[in-house]
């Protein structure tokens, strides 16, 4: 009678079955992002980890998926997480999927064990910043630029005007700064499990497999195998997605406001913006 009962039970609610709740943390990280290409940010994603956290589990399992992007929110997310996993008393796993680097990588040194395929692509502990420069172009076709600014440096390192030496001086002190922050994060997280390699800080990256000799993963696997390893063979994973579907989030349906014609020529184009800058960064790995 016992087992038919607790048969009857939600999976979560019995007795024999442990349930880990799993976040899906994929894509490029930035803030903001557009209503057609939604990113990763402390925004899109504190709801879930937050919900994750609140289950009466050991654990929370993370999937990353991600080729980086902001630095601010690439720790803030880190950030979040850590602050619940401590909170709740909860151990944090991580399960890189393609890659995990840059910022991606950032906010996998949340997690308490980071587990990687052996083709997966870890690393990439740097800072960039690209543009266009288009002084040039603009002589070529007699246009003439134009900017007014209170204050000297107002207008540094714009695209339309020659590049100053200077200008490029003060990015770069600005990029070091930001490379320092994560160097000292990632130390703080990896501890003695990372090797003394020279090139570890140099923005370079690596292999799941050659990660794992370097000490950025702990070990190789696959989520599924991992958990029902650590947890017993009848461990479910709960995926937890967020509350409302494609046309509640972007308001088509059931809401008083929606969108209107500009409205959704300008979400088009900043996407086609957003496209391009996602595809640079993912193709940096070869992805």
């Amino acid at each position: 009678m016992k087992r038919f009962l607790n048969h009857l039970l939600p999976k979560s609610w019995r007795s024999n079955v442990v349930v880990i709740p799993v976040i899906r943390l994929h894509g490029t990280i930035m803030a903001g992002g557009g209503q057609f290409r939604p990113s990763l940010s402390l925004a899109s994603t504190a709801g879930l980890i937050e919900k994750a956290f609140s289950f009466a589990a050991p654990a929370v399992a993370i999937s990353i998926n991600s080729p980086g992007g902001s630095p601010v929110q690439s720790r803030l997310i880190f950030r979040r997480i850590r602050d619940l996993a401590s909170e709740k008393n909860k151990k944090v796993l991580v399960f890189v999927e393609d890659v995990a680097a840059s910022g991606g990588y950032m906010i996998a040194v949340a997690g308490d064990e980071i587990f990687a395929d052996p083709s997966s692509i870890v690393g990439s502990i740097g800072v960039v910043s690209a543009s266009f420069g288009f002084p040039e172009l603009m002589k070529k076709i007699g246009v003439e630029r134009r900017v007014h600014t209170a204050g000297q440096n107002k207008a540094v390192l714009d695209p339309f005007k020659p590049e100053k030496k200077e200008d490029v001086e003060r990015l770069k002190a600005l990029q070091l700064e930001v490379h320092e922050t994560f160097i000292d994060l990632v130390k703080e997280r990896r501890g003695t499990r990372l090797k003394d390699d020279p090139d570890l800080f140099t923005g370079l990256f690596w292999t799941g497999k050659k990660g794992l000799e370097l000490g950025l993963v702990d070990a190789l696997g696959d989520m599924r195998g991992v958990l029902k390893t650590r947890f017993g063979a009848k461990t479910q994973l709960r995926l937890i997605t967020a509350p409302r579907g494609l046309f509640g989030r972007f308001g088509l349906f059931g809401s008083r406001q929606g969108f209107s014609a500009p409205d959704i020529a300008a979400a088009a184009a900043s996407s086609v913006i957003d496209a391009a800058e996602e595809r640079a960064l993912w193709a940096r790995f070869g992805l």
